[in-house]
């Protein structure tokens, strides 16, 4: 029996790899290990590890003795170092990592130079921080890629990856987004305490590359949704450079009658608010994912995931500045936005997975990559 190791540090990345991993634990042929790490740990941001507790997968490991410091760069080290011994325990024959986290960084770096295969998910893609360089670079170190879409596959193949080694899988969360099993809203509602009938979703990341800007942006974004005369249902940041900040702003609104703030909400319960919410707001790729799915209006603010759409073909998606009049009136706009559409996937991304397991040939490819040269001589 195959041993295929997930490494989850944030709640976003999980919401992608869940439907995965009940696919392997489901199967005969192979065993499933979820590592839980980074975010997960923090007690100021829900300590969400719990949520993952709750799954009852048969093998999951919460790496309790990792520290989380302010610092990025020391945060992967930990977790290549820690991540390391866990590998050498448990002798996987794939690693699964997500993303453009420094967690998913981490895994693929142990993986590759312990000769142990490497799945990346949702390479390939654009967002224009330091993000997308950490989604590359785990691209360049996996030795498979499951990838949302054709175009992500073009981008793959531009940075020199082998076209045999790449897979169009769509984006995982779909699966989950696309159940009939999601709770009510009036599930929602008792379980979190939230009474306003109508009400928007604001989620903002920092931008580590923008942190002299970080207070001066979220103060404008709270201003107008304070003047905006909608109710909110609010969700702290991830937990990069420049959150504390953020978080602090919040913090402000905690007694206002129109805002429900949580450090975190479990995924199916914020998939079901998600559906029923007038508009989405903020720089997170939910605002520009997620909505197309169900059709919500987003308001993408900033540069976060500039150059990850197409407005022409994301038409619920507006983009504005983080500043307060934009907001507004983007705001007043929300109505003309609402269009469903998805260029991410169509809800089957755990069976093709299973699929691609099965059928062998990821476990017949070189461990050793080679660069593939395209157009070299036009360059010179």
């Amino acid at each position: 029996m195959r041993k295929i190791v997930f490494i989850t540090g944030t709640r976003a990345d999980y919401g992608k790899l869940k439907a995965l991993i009940r696919k392997v634990e489901e199967s005969a042929d192979f065993e499933a290990y979820v590592y839980v790490s980074g975010m997960h740990l923090l007690e100021a941001f829900g300590n969400t590890y719990n949520e993952i507790l709750k799954d009852g997968y048969k093998n999951i490991y919460i790496a309790y003795g990792l520290v989380n410091s302010k610092s990025m760069s020391y945060n992967v080290g930990d977790v290549v170092c820690h991540f390391t011994g866990y590998v050498q325990n448990v002798q996987p024959d794939l690693i699964v990592v997500h993303g453009d986290r420094g967690d998913a960084l981490a895994g693929a770096i142990v993986g590759a130079l312990n000769n142990i295969r490497v799945v990346h998910i949702e390479g390939g893609e654009l967002s224009g921080t330091i993000d997308e360089s950490i989604r590359h670079a785990v691209s360049k170190l996996a030795h498979i890629h499951l990838v949302c879409n054709s175009e992500a596959k073009k981008r793959l193949i531009q940075l020199g990856e082998q076209e045999e080694r790449i897979y169009v899988l769509g984006s995982p969360d779909i699966d989950i987004m696309n159940s009939e099993n999601l709770p009510s809203m009036q599930e929602v509602r008792e379980r979190y305490d939230i009474r306003f009938e109508k009400y928007g979703i604001l989620m903002y990341h920092p931008v580590t590359t923008e942190h002299h800007v970080v207070s001066r942006n979220i103060k404008s974004v709270i201003s107008a949704v304070t003047k905006s005369g909608h109710s909110y249902v609010i969700i702290y940041p991830n937990n990069d450079f420049g959150s504390e900040i953020i978080i602090n702003e919040y913090k402000k609104l905690e007694k206002e009658p129109g805002f429900r703030i949580f450090p975190s909400i479990r995924f199916e319960y914020f998939l079901t608010l998600l559906k029923h919410a007038e508009f989405m707001l903020g720089n997170s790729s939910a605002g520009i994912r997620e909505t197309g799915v169900y059709g919500v209006p987003a308001i993408d603010l900033g540069s976060r995931q500039l150059g990850r759409y197409n407005t022409e073909i994301s038409k619920n998606v507006q983009h504005v500045n983080e500043e307060e009049g934009e907001i507004l009136e983007a705001m007043k706009r929300i109505e003309q936005h609402r269009y469903a559409g998805s260029t991410f996937g169509f809800g089957d991304s755990a069976k093709r997975f299973m699929e691609i397991l099965e059928a062998g040939d990821i476990w017949k490819q070189d461990i050793q990559k080679y660069f593939i040269d395209i157009c070299l001589e036009t360059v010179f």
